[in-house]
């Protein structure tokens, strides 16, 4: 299998980056190995670091298995958000770095971490299903409901709004943006400043805050599922 991502797991920090020399695209394949990536962290009791390459955290969906239909592409979307509900629940910190677009589920991918760090720059953080022609799914409805402002919700939900870096920290996509020179060290920062938690407790009041919209996306994932059955038929006929 042609590898996608790398995964270094060091001193307590697992450094997740996507790169599959594009545009990142969230494909059968890199789910795959995203999963099997986050499993190494989970056993190891990681603080991950999870981030894209120069330029991109991440596409979105792979377009042609998304526009192929068929079984294939319900296991696709549905893998998507069943990744950002596993993040939700998480039991280590998960810090996102954006070191340029995010385009629909890498954004939310990256609205499941805990803590959302950008980089000035011309980017633009979109979720544009609808501008393609798709209708939101519910599943990403309640992933964005929480963290983003009212005004920017529904905008960004369904007029397909693309934020740049420093409107998507006021939208709440993201929590800060950097200089794409400081990515590194301010990484380094805030994992060592996430490191300092008290696992127990940061366990137990993680769960008190998202139990309620892991278990909302966690039914909204089920309900999509029934209309992607509908919307994406058998490709086999």
């Amino acid at each position: 299998m042609e590898r996608l991502l790398s995964c270094d797991l060091t001193d307590g920090v697992a450094r997740i980056t996507m790169d599959d020399g594009k545009v990142n695209a969230l494909s059968p394949a890199m789910f795959a190995q995203l999963n099997a990536a986050f499993d190494r962290a989970a056993a190891d009791e990681a603080v991950v670091l999870f981030r894209g390459r120069q330029g991109v955290f991440s596409g979105g969906f792979d377009l042609k298995v998304l526009s192929a239909g068929g079984s294939e592409a319900r296991t696709m979307v549905r893998a998507g958000f069943e990744l950002a509900a596993r993040l939700l629940d998480f039991p280590m910190p998960v810090l996102t770095f954006a070191p340029g677009h995010v385009i629909a589920m890498g954004a939310f991918l990256m609205i499941s971490s805990d803590y959302r760090v950008g980089v000035s720059g011309p980017f633009r953080i979109t979720c544009n299903e609808v501008k393609l022609g798709l209708t939101m799914p519910r599943a990403a409805i309640e992933l964005c409901r929480p963290r983003l402002t009212p005004a920017a919700f529904y905008r960004a939900m369904t007029l397909s709004e693309a934020f740049s870096p420093k409107e998507a920290v006021a939208a709440g996509f993201l929590d800060r943006t950097v200089p794409p020179a400081r990515l590194d060290e301010t990484a380094g920062e805030i994992v060592a400043t996430l490191k300092e938690l008290d696992l127990d407790a940061y366990r137990q009041t993680k769960q008190r805050v998202r139990g309620s919209v892991s278990q909302a996306v966690k039914d909204a994932i089920e309900s999509d599922a029934r209309s992607l059955a509908l919307a994406l038929p058998s490709a086999e006929g």
